[in-house]
């Protein structure tokens, strides 16, 4: 029976319990401990219940416990405190206002994600993307940045997870009631819902959009799911996360990308730079170019001020991971796009293409973002590295060490992932600005100061929580499946809260290698109960996509394992892994473990959680591990090797990993002294903290953030759109020029003041000849290039040095000089380069033309 009317019902608050309602709508209380506890104070169960939702929470607590609660002094006190500190937060995020000398200007940086993992009761995030995108959020706002995010609201969000008596993922999909999450619908002034209109072939989708306040930024989602849609696939667009085939994909796509523009447009958003985390939401770079198009630029105008104002975040170190599409399917959903734009089939399709001279390759969402992107980062260190390779042909002529991808490390929002208790303890030692705090303040060498007495006790109170919790979940878990009461009974003895406990929690990708501890049975029995006294224990968890089979067959094989090993005392697996699930396991674990084929592991951020609680780091050397301190906070497995036999790997750092826990980890953890204490184990703790904390946190990763990409991209803004868009249009100009005449330049002559022997610090001048063709000495840079020269007579790691431009000659060729030194002896090399100039350009290669002599080129 449908409706007639619908109403949205509101919890009815005590007047004196009103602030509740504002305190729940703003997921500052995610990172806020006070509230928390305020909140468990209200109805701990009932908090427990609803996954930890303070709406849900007061829409179903009963009248008679809320009038209870406005008549306690005690509550109410606690109330005003968090109301205080709530008010406090937002007025005083002044980090952006002291650092940032543009604010005569109104910036506004929009985010774009396909997921965001914030807080437990908002389940529309798969993984480790979602939960960066929502720690960039609580760090932009602890910031104060102008920031406002755009994503998609999912139904059912990403699926839970369950075991069948086999082992098997089972996978459900909740629907998300958005009417008790701490959402708010957006509407027009007439109280009419907003609706934004994206065009698909043959009809128009619409969707609505709700807002999540985090902390001083706001979230928009936007949701298909209303009956302005009349087809059930039109509604179902933002029904799930990553599920359908390719045409859902791109229908998603689709919505963040174009409908995302839209909305920032009808809420009255004018953004000064874009950010794409990830390719996902590329769409919106034709839509930006469309729109410039119709105020009056020409395409080739309107996709100069798109790339000066937008940067790209890839977080995927392999090329498979990138979404692709034929080039039927592009024409077919976005094909009117090259019509505004005046492009043939071929010209439009290159835009996504990495090589454009190859007509059946796939339209990749990854490179219509690079190409139009003035920013470009990997997520950490060696993550760039292998960008650098995947991405090095849109930039054929660069040395690989400056293909313009930085890199700007992950880290994790300190307050959202450190356990209650030990924000505490740092908050008494350290003082309450710990969490956003750089690594050369003074503050982390109070770290010593904590007793090791306290720092240990609380870490053996997070590993008696976390067995408990572990016992709970299997219970409810088995007797939700129908389990029989032996089962259930002996659920409730796995684990030792007094022994040594490894945890192993991520995506469920085989080549993140979750049974490589199980390589030899024999000797990983020895290590876990071989020694009485020195027992260890593995607590798993994790999800395979629903469609990743060889996933799923790694989580069976594991569980069979255990079973048959008759293990199940010491390793456990944890169904449904979310970010709750995880809070509990980073701060419970003495030592996390990582353990991937490297270098696929573009970053990965549970060891950085892990850390942060004072847990020790066991890792194959990838993604953030790489750039640790990983003898200090931790041990690495291996020494960065990378094998081309995966199964001669597998053996190799199966027993370095033994090798660790025999000879060092285990010895270390269970050498206490008179008091009971591992002194060594403690100061390796401290170091974790120390080292890793400051480092490996979005406080330092969004002002990078800022300081790299937000800022000088939203400065392009300004300048670019001064007089009509006239710095625009002269620069879109002025790349036609280079590109027409660029193939002309010759490097007619080079001269070189010494001979092929020269000595340490001995000045080499260089005279170059140059034809520019009908270029200005001002549109190019000229630079000496030098470097040690390898084994295949190749320059690596070179240095660039500026030439002088001196004058025309008689030929009209223009003469360069430059001078350089080398500081350490050996086969080093030589060369000339030429580069694109202009004082707009983002960096050099935004053309992607370089040219070097003859003799440099293969």
């Amino acid at each position: 029976m449908k409706p007639i009317r619908t109403f949205k019902v509101c919890p009815c608050l005590p007047a004196r319990l009103e602030p509740l309602r504002k305190l729940a709508y703003n997921l500052y209380w995610d990172w806020n401990i006070e509230t928390q506890a305020l909140f468990q104070r209200l109805d701990r169960d009932l908090w427990e219940g609803t996954n930890h939702n303070p709406v849900l929470m007061l829409g179903t607590i009963s009248q008679e416990r809320l009038a209870e609660m406005a008549r306690d002094e005690g509550f109410l006190a606690h109330l005003e405190r968090c109301l205080k500190q709530l008010d406090n937060y937002l007025q005083e995020r002044i980090w952006y206002r002291q650092n940032r000398n543009f604010a005569e200007q109104k910036e506004c940086y929009a985010y774009f994600c396909a997921e965001y993992g914030l807080t437990h009761c908002l389940p529309i995030y798969a993984g480790g993307l979602g939960v960066l995108a929502g720690d960039h959020l609580k760090s932009a706002s602890d910031l104060g940045l102008p920031l406002v995010a755009i994503g998609l609201l999912y139904q059912e969000g990403y699926f839970a997870q369950s075991l069948n008596p086999d082992g098997w993922q089972q996978e459900k999909y909740p629907i998300n009631d958005f009417y008790n999450m701490p959402l708010e619908l957006q509407r027009n002034e007439d109280g009419s819902e907003l609706l934004i209109e994206v065009e698909y072939p043959g009809r128009i989708v619409y969707a609505r959009v709700w807002c999540l306040q985090v902390g001083t930024v706001p979230l928009f989602m936007l949701d298909t799911n209303i009956e302005a849609n009349s087809s059930r696939y039109d509604q179902d667009i933002t029904d799930e996360l990553y599920g359908g085939d390719l045409d859902l994909r791109i229908h998603q796509e689709m919505m963040l990308g174009i409908g995302g523009v839209r909305m920032l447009e009808k809420l009255g958003y004018k953004p000064t730079v874009y950010h794409l985390n990830e390719g996902h939401s590329a769409f919106l770079i034709l839509e930006r170019i469309a729109r410039l198009i119709e105020a009056g630029l020409s395409f080739t105008e309107a996709k100069q001020f798109v790339q000066s104002t937008q940067i790209f975040t890839t977080h995927t170190p392999v090329s498979a991971g990138f979404d692709r599409y034929s080039s039927e399917a592009i024409m077919h959903y976005v094909g009117s796009y090259a019509d505004l734009f005046g492009l043939r089939k071929e010209e439009f399709l290159a835009l996504g293409r990495e090589n454009t001279g190859d007509l059946t390759s796939p339209f990749s969402m990854a490179t219509l973002a690079i190409k139009h992107s003035s920013f470009i980062n990997g997520v950490s260190q060696l993550h760039t590295s292998v960008s650098r390779k995947m991405f090095s042909q849109l930039w054929p002529e660069v040395p690989l060490s400056e293909v313009p991808i930085q890199a700007i490390t992950n880290g994790v929002h300190a307050r959202s992932v450190v356990a209650p208790s030990t924000q505490n303890l740092y908050d008494r030692y350290l003082g309450p600005s710990w969490d956003s705090t750089d690594g050369l303040h003074p503050l982390w060498e109070k770290v010593e100061s904590i007793p090791d007495e306290e720092l240990w006790r609380n870490r053996e109170h997070r590993r008696a929580d976390l067995v408990v919790f572990v016992r709970k979940r299997l219970v409810a878990n088995l007797d939700s499946s129908g389990a029989t009461r032996a089962e259930i009974e002996r659920a409730k003895e796995v684990l030792n809260p007094n022994i040594l406990t490894i945890g192993f929690a991520r995506r469920f990708a085989t080549y993140k290698r979750a049974n490589l501890f199980l390589y030899d049975l024999a000797r990983i029995k020895q290590i876990l109960i071989g020694n009485r006294e020195r027992q260890v224990q593995f607590v798993l968890a994790g999800k395979a996509h629903p469609k990743d089979l060889p996933g799923k067959e790694l989580i069976r094989q594991i569980i069979a394992l255990v079973r048959e090993q008759e293990m199940r005392e010491r390793i456990v697996f944890l169904p449904d892994y979310n970010i709750n699930v995880a809070r509990i396991l980073v701060a419970g674990c003495d030592i996390w473990l990582n353990n991937p084929r490297r270098p696929q592991e573009a970053s990965g951020t549970s060891g950085m959680k892990a850390a942060m609680n004072g847990s020790l780091n066991l890792s194959v050397l990838d993604g953030w591990w790489d750039e640790a301190d990983y003898q200090r906070t931790g041990w690495a497995i291996g020494h960065g090797e990378v094998y081309p036999d995966p199964n001669y790997q597998d053996r190799v750092e199966a027993n370095a990993l033994y090798n660790l826990l025999e000879k060092e980890i285990v010895p270390l953890f269970y050498q206490r002294d008179e008091k009971g204490i591992p002194r060594g184990w403690v100061h390796k703790m401290k170091d974790a903290i120390r080292l890793n904390c400051p480092q490996f946190n979005t406080a330092r990763m969004v002002r990078d953030y800022a300081i790299a990409a937000y800022f000088p991209a939203s400065e392009r803004y300004f300048v670019m759109k001064q007089n009509n868009y006239a710095p625009t249009r002269e620069m879109a100009r002025w790349k036609e020029a280079i590109f027409q005449h660029w193939y002309r330049i010759k490097i007619k002559s080079i001269d070189v003041s010494e001979n092929s022997q020269i000595f340490v610090e001995q000045p080499v001048s260089v005279t170059a000849e140059i034809d520019l063709a009908a270029l200005k000495p001002e549109d190019v840079e000229l630079q000496l290039y030098k470097g040690k020269i390898n084994d295949k007579g190749e320059i690596v790691d070179g240095t660039s040095y500026r030439m002088e431009y001196i004058c025309q000659d008689d030929s009209r060729s223009s003469i360069y000089q430059g001078q350089i030194v080398y500081r350490s002896s050996g086969l080093q090399g030589l060369s000339l380069r030429v580069l694109p100039k202009h004082q707009n350009l983002s960096s050099p290669y935004e053309l992607g033309l370089i040219l070097w002599p003859e003799s440099n080129r293969s």
